[in-house]
């Protein structure tokens, strides 16, 4: 077996965001006025109006959706009141995030949109909203800290200015915890899930895009082809007793056609799911790809067991990929491909001798790649300098093979 490259288990996935609800690094507070303690001085004097008003909407929309949920319209006011609490957060995020450089993930929206969503379904999902209900209860607690931070700044601008920039870096830092444990995102789960609604959709343009390519090639292929030898059967019926020699040449170029029709159709299939990958296993299958490769490929495969199928299938066509890459792009002498599993993951490593220069986006479907691998909860790493060795790595979550019914 070749030497495996480092695999890169802890790289971040190409394209997603980071996490970053963290705040910018400042400087330690000091008796000099900077910028960032003005920033933090106005913040804390703005606290008094922006509590003030966020209290009095609280107040006002409990009190009146809840004291109204004995009729028909008290259950709708609350859960509009709590639409409106999310904007509240929404502009709270933002202040803190330019004036206390805290910088936190907004809340995944509510998806009230959807066929299947009636309005009883969607007053509930915005009853049970945890960034609404959340954000009300940071604007309930605010009035008495607003008070408390407007007087004491205030005061210290005029009597305690001296010390005034610890005063103030104290009861910032109070304020940001206040903006991170209650108007950031609810845990990581809510930021798994605007991740895995994100991961759906590319799930669905990719096979959209699939269904398309196939519907083309059967179109633009095989279906030409055996429109084509219909009508070259039917004149050849037609000469059949007229001139059998003409019929029969024709007969034979049909036979001709049928070869290229079957031939096609092969590539098709292998294109949707290689038989040989069902009946194999990924190692003949890969070794299969390898050998139509243009570069001599030498093929690894160290897995005792076979992965499920989805799993299995895309290690497939992501190697299928970055062969037909080689191929066309990389200009190398050699290439290797290595699959291995390691705990609960299942890595792929593609490597070729070429120039290099391999990109994202560089057009070569190396993006697509990624954000396949990406919606399966997969890793997609390219290293690749110019002059080359190229080296791509891939991860897939390893899940083990269901047994076929039948």
């Amino acid at each position: 077996m070749t030497e495996r490259h480092p695999s890169p288990q802890h790289a971040p996935r190409g394209g997603r965001a980071q996490r970053a609800d963290t705040a910018e690094p400042l400087p330690p507070a000091r008796f000099a006025y900077d910028r960032h303690t003005w920033k933090e001085i106005a913040h804390l004097l703005v606290n008094l109006p922006a509590s003030l008003f966020g209290f009095v909407y609280v107040v006002t929309m409990l009190c009146t959706g809840v004291g109204m949920t004995v009729t028909v319209v008290g259950f709708p006011l609350l859960a509009l009141g709590l639409l409106g609490a999310r904007q509240l957060g929404k502009l709270e995020r933002a202040r803190a995030r330019a004036l206390l450089g805290v910088r936190v993930d907004e809340p995944s929206p509510l998806r009230l949109r959807g066929s299947r969503n009636g309005f009883f379904a969607q007053l509930w999902l915005m009853l049970k909203d945890p960034v609404g209900w959340r954000t009300v209860l940071y604007d309930f607690i605010r009035l008495p800290w607003g008070i408390l931070t407007f007087t004491i700044t205030l005061t210290s601008l005029f009597v305690l200015w001296p010390v005034l920039p610890f005063i103030a870096r104290g009861l910032a830092n109070a304020d940001r915890a206040m903006v991170r444990g209650l108007l950031s995102p609810s845990d990581e789960l809510e930021r798994r899930i605007a991740e895995l609604e994100s991961d759906r959709g590319v799930v669905v343009d990719t096979a959209a895009a699939d269904l398309r390519r196939i519907e083309r090639d059967l179109h633009d292929g095989a279906q030409a082809r055996l429109v084509a030898l219909a009508m070259g059967l039917g004149l050849a019926k037609e000469k059949l007793l007229e001139d059998p020699d003409y019929a029969a040449a024709m007969v034979a170029e049909a036979h001709g056609e049928v070869k290229l029709a079957l031939q096609e159709l092969r590539d098709l299939a292998r294109g949707i799911h290689p038989a040989v990958l069902t009946d194999r296993g990924l190692d003949a299958a890969l070794s299969s790809v390898a050998s139509r490769c243009t570069v001599p490929v030498k093929v690894t495969v160290d897995v005792e067991e076979r992965p499920a199928a989805a799993i299995e299938g895309i290690a497939y066509f992501t190697v299928s990929e970055l062969l037909q890459n080689i191929s066309k792009h990389s200009g190398a002498r050699s290439a290797s491909v290595e699959v291995w599993r390691t705990d609960d993951r299942l890595l792929l490593q593609v490597w070729d001798d070429g120039h290099g220069g391999a990109r994202l986006d560089a057009g070569t479907g190396m993006r697509g790649l990624a954000d396949r691998l990406g919606a399966v909860d997969g890793l997609f790493v390219i290293d690749s300098p110019q002059g080359g060795p190229t080296t791509v790595t891939a991860e897939l979550p390893w899940r083990d093979r269901v047994p076929e019914r039948g």
